[in-house]
């Protein structure tokens, strides 16, 4: 599973960096910036959560 955003989705709000650290950083903007590896299956479910929090739906999961 990756972690993916909608650039034109996204409206920085800066969720998915606090609840998914390992995968996504935000740029000086306060952007998204998702890891280019696959989410390690010990993360599976955090990132399942964070999509989930995602205020403008911008952050997807996509299986591999």
């Amino acid at each position: 599973m990756r972690v993916t955003v909608d650039p034109i989705g996204c409206r920085g709000h800066g969720l998915c960096a606090d609840l998914l650290p390992e995968a996504v950083r935000l740029d000086e903007w306060g952007y998204p910036v998702v890891a280019p590896w696959p989410v390690p299956p010990e993360l599976a479910a955090e990132a399942r959560r964070a999509a989930a929090a995602c205020p403008a739906l911008a952050l997807r999961l996509r299986k591999d």
